[in-house]
């Protein structure tokens, strides 16, 4: 040992450095690159931002749906369209909608494995509003990679709930099956309830057979209906537009109150109402202090179509928690 004290202060400093364990900066670790790729239509009414976040990278597709007003088609995405709806509409122009070919599936599904992914889970809205599942599952049985199609069993943003938990579980790594299994659980933990001012239009398109009963027998009503296994249903009558908003209200907040506190996520729909929904909003969130403002988007064309001037849409569903990944899910 070295015989002055400053060296062997030195020398001890020294040796208590070695015996340290040694420890080194964590590398970062890169997410896993998702291997599934999520399809869905434009009934599923996702908010737009959303899905600008989500659709560059190839992971997020969403088919437009084609609307027939008179002899013209139009795309769900055409920007007029919302004009061309109301002037048809007010003008009693016929107004009709049609599922997307199976070729516009043919092109989502081929870019998906073309971008790399090993598998698509494609969601969409319920059979028994459309023909678009058919048109998705005849295009998955030519694709060059596999394609689980899944019916969703609602529409608007229960729907979109659905492709929002899908799209997180892909992000996070999953398989196909897990993804499929995400979407499937979080559609069922949707409610949806809506207002047309009249049942009108539902009529025409043939998409209120439940409730036909109430046309021409009550021609002043304000329906209240809902969505129940994948079809649209009448649940109450009410002789205002203002007291069929209010109670359109009471039944939002008791779904909100049957779930765990801090869990409901809301989105409304509005059609030519916008400041109606941004009302509701505000009222819902009066009610529950806790509850994020509501996604609020315009409702698809190709819902609005049938719903008429007016609808107010409200989903009420869990928020999205991203799911554990387990290796090789």
């Amino acid at each position: 040992m070295p015989a002055d004290a400053a060296s062997a202060r030195d020398w001890l400093r020294h040796q208590v450095h070695k015996l340290r364990p040694k420890t080194t900066t964590p590398e970062a670790v890169e997410p896993a690159r998702p291997r599934i790729a999520v399809v869905t239509d434009s009934a599923a009414a996702l908010p737009a931002d959303w899905v600008a976040a989500h659709g560059e990278s190839g992971l997020l597709a969403i088919v437009p749906m084609p609307v027939i007003i008179g002899e013209n088609v139009f795309s769900d995405d055409d920007a007029e369209l919302e004009t061309h709806i109301s002037l048809a509409l007010a003008a009693g122009t016929p107004v009709r909608t049609s599922r997307p070919s199976p070729g516009q599936f043919d092109k989502a599904y081929r870019a998906a494995a073309e971008a790399g992914f090993d598998a698509v889970v494609s969601i969409h809205i319920s059979k028994k509003l459309s023909g678009t599942l058919d048109a998705a599952q005849l295009a998955a049985g030519r694709a060059g990679i596999p394609v689980r199609v899944l019916d969703s069993g609602t529409v608007g943003m229960a729907q979109g709930v659905a492709v929002q938990a899908a799209v997180v579980a892909a992000t996070q790594g999953s398989g196909a099956e897990a993804v499929a299994a995400v979407a499937g659980a979080a559609a069922l933990r949707t409610s949806v309830y809506f207002y047309v001012p009249s049942l009108e239009q539902l009529r025409r398109g043939g998409r209120i057979s439940l409730a036909s009963s109430w046309v021409g027998t009550v021609l002043d009503i304000k329906p209240l209906l809902g969505i129940r296994d994948g079809a649209v249903v009448p649940l109450e009558k009410v002789r205002s537009a203002a007291k069929a908003i209010a109670r359109l209200e009471t039944l939002a907040a008791a779904e909100i109150a049957r779930r765990e506190p801090g869990r409901a996520q809301l989105s409304l729909h509005h059609f030519g109402n916008e400041h109606q929904a941004g009302i509701l909003n505000e009222s819902l969130r009066t009610r529950f202090p806790g509850l994020a403002a509501a996604d609020m988007t315009r409702l698809p064309a190709v819902l609005a179509a049938h719903a008429g001037l007016g609808v107010l849409v409200v989903v009420v569903s869990d928020a999205i928690v991203p799911p554990q990944r387990e290796l090789g899910s």
